[in-house]
């Protein structure tokens, strides 16, 4: 759990990121940046930072930010009530972003899972992203993603977004932050 305190440090830390990408946001989005620290205790290493700018039931738009090594879970995104998944293209505008998919295997991956985590990681084909470079994932595909040594800033561009219905590898991860005073 992370304090009030803590998400607004994280969110001005973000705020930071976005601006180092050259991406404007209004009052009012600086101040719904979400903290996701996935109920694991371990901001620094898991987690991630986004806006969500227009979630319909056709269509969202979103900003991520990953600190530098922070790494967002493997998870995927399962048909809904006879709809399909998520499907998401990321387009990387700051930084680098490693992101693992299913696939063959990449021998020398880049990045590790965080520490302790190690067992809930099980795909390894790599895409590296960099500013301008982008990738689509189809639905119901396992997927994780790292940012590089200087962070990342990353678009999303997707069908509807339910994230209480992805589906995690790791058993502990709760996607809805829970915040204590």
């Amino acid at each position: 759990m992370l304090s009030k305190a803590q998400i607004e440090q994280l969110r001005e830390k973000a705020y930071e990121y976005f601006t180092k990408a050259n991406i404007v946001l209004t009052k009012e989005e600086k101040e719904n940046i979400e903290v996701a620290d996935f109920g694991l205790g371990d901001i620094e290493n898991s987690g991630l930072e986004l806006l969500t700018y227009v979630n319909t039931d056709r269509y969202c738009a979103k900003e991520m930010v990953l600190f530098p090594h922070q790494t967002c879970p493997e998870h995927r995104h399962p048909s809904i009530n006879g709809n399909p998944g998520k499907q998401e293209t990321f387009r990387c505008r700051y930084g680098k972003v490693f992101l693992y998919v299913e696939g063959k295997k990449t021998t020398d991956p880049s990045c590790r899972p965080p520490k302790d985590s190690e067992q809930y990681f099980s795909v390894w084909h790599q895409i590296e992203l960099n500013p301008g470079e982008q990738y689509t994932i189809d639905s119901n595909i396992l997927h994780w993603f790292q940012s590089g040594k200087e962070g990342a800033v990353v678009s999303e561009f997707s069908s509807h977004s339910d994230d209480e219905s992805d589906i995690f590898t790791d058993p502990r991860i709760k996607r809805i932050p829970e915040v204590i005073n």
